[in-house]
């Protein structure tokens, strides 16, 4: 690991994009500690336990929403723009039209996402300015106004900051700063397991278990995360001209885990959105209704992995159009042995991607609902590990790692990884 590590620091150019990314995490976690003017940190503060939005969010933005900082919505929007921005790509000709134009239509999906940002950070900003209008010192239109626009323009910011990751750092910049959010928590779950043990609350068996589960789950996440079906792929003899075209053989990637962390993300929004808006409401029936979705209830969690399964299906659905892929296939000679191209091949991809979906569909709820377990297996309660989090780290880490493998190896360096 020293001398991989070494060969990095030997290519200046990888050497300035790695220095140039921690600069930029920097700043993000000095932005994470900026108050926005205005509010009560104090009352903030009582709002977040586990159970609501408002900690899922929390964990995402690296602890500035609790903060109530000028990153408090951390780069959520971002995300949300470009969700719907992917959706509406498969159901608007235009923008299907411009995904298909390389570079030049990448340009204008991106301007549109950008606008997108600015406008749904704006909307969550005013929504958030609202609901938490008792921790306002001073309410009042100016105040919520102030206070959406401070929220809006460190979106904005952290939204340029992690482009410019991208074009001068190392990995993905949106990536790497959700990375660095969730990452930065460490340290507090940590403290929290040495009160309980100053305390007397666990003890060094329970510690032990809690690491033990926690490696097994990193190791099976990247074991699912890596997992693909590769569906052998032979392109028949072309002549053109002089020249012999294809005549090789390839294969189609399927990965088990297509979807991502996307659909935890659709479930966990869905079921907590009610509990979150039922802390505002004084209604004695709706606070009963909350208390059965709350998080870790058995309906909650039954819930939480239907819908897990459902969306990893409706995600997986909408981003991999199989017929595109026979028709591309069919389109430039390729076909799969002992089987005709066009429809056949279709259903064939199918039937194949919804038996390895349903797995990588099982996978997700498992690690999504893992969480509440650990807790009762080794007692140690407000560390949360695992769902969420632990994929876009696993995630991010394994892409970051396959970009600087790529660069060192160009330089004809050892590589990163072995």
């Amino acid at each position: 690991m020293l001398s991989a590590l070494s060969n990095i620091l030997k290519i200046t150019e990888l050497r300035q994009k790695v220095m140039f990314t921690l600069a930029m995490f920097l700043i993000f976690r000095a932005g994470t500690h900026i108050p926005v003017p205005g509010v009560d940190i104090s009352a903030i503060e009582r709002l977040f336990t586990s159970g609501n939005l408002f900690g899922l969010l929390d964990l995402f933005s690296g602890g500035a929403l609790s903060k109530f900082s000028v990153f408090a919505m951390s780069i959520t929007p971002y995300i949300n723009a470009s969700i719907i921005m992917q959706l509406l790509t498969v159901v608007i000709p235009k923008l299907e039209q411009w995904s298909k134009e390389g570079e030049e239509g990448r340009k204008k999906i991106t301007q549109i996402t950008r606008y997108g940002t600015v406008v749904l950070g704006f909307l969550q900003a005013v929504g958030m300015a609202i609901g938490l209008r008792d921790a306002i010192i001073h309410p009042g239109i100016g105040s919520i106004l102030l206070i959406a626009l401070t929220l809006t323009a460190g979106t904005t910011f952290l939204m340029w900051l992690g482009e410019q990751i991208t074009d001068k750092g190392i990995g993905n910049g949106i990536s790497l700063i959700i990375f660095a959010g969730i990452v930065s928590r460490l340290p507090d779950g940590l403290g929290v397991i040495l009160d309980y043990l100053k305390a007397g609350t666990i003890n060094f068996f329970n510690v032990i278990l809690f690491l033990a589960i926690a490696l097994a789950m990193i190791v099976f996440v990247i074991a699912i995360t890596q997992g693909q079906r590769r569906i052998p792929v032979q392109y028949a003899k072309r002549v053109v001209g002089r020249k012999m075209y294809g005549g090789h053989s390839s294969h189609i990637p399927l990965k088990v885990n297509q979807a991502g962390v996307i659909p935890i993300i659709f479930a966990s929004s869905v079921l907590m959105f009610p509990v979150t808006i039922a802390q505002f409401i004084t209604v004695p029936w709706v606070k009963t209704l909350a208390e059965y979705f709350a998080w870790g209830t058995p309906l909650q969690t039954f819930l939480y992995a239907a819908l897990i399964i459902f969306f990893t299906y409706f995600y997986t659905a909408v981003t991999l159009n199989i017929s595109d892929m026979a028709e591309n296939m069919k389109k430039y000679g390729g076909f799969i042995p002992g089987l005709r191209p066009g429809k056949p091949t279709a259903d064939y991809l199918d039937r194949v991607m919804t038996r390895i979906t349903l797995a990588g569909s099982i996978f997700l709820a498992l690690i999504a609902i893992l969480p509440n377990f650990v807790a009762a297996a080794t007692n140690i309660q407000g560390v949360y590990f695992g769902g969420t989090a632990l994929l876009i780290v696993v995630g991010v880490a394994l892409d970051t790692m396959k970009q600087i493998e790529a660069l060192v190896l160009m330089r004809h360096y050892q590589g990163f990884m072995k």
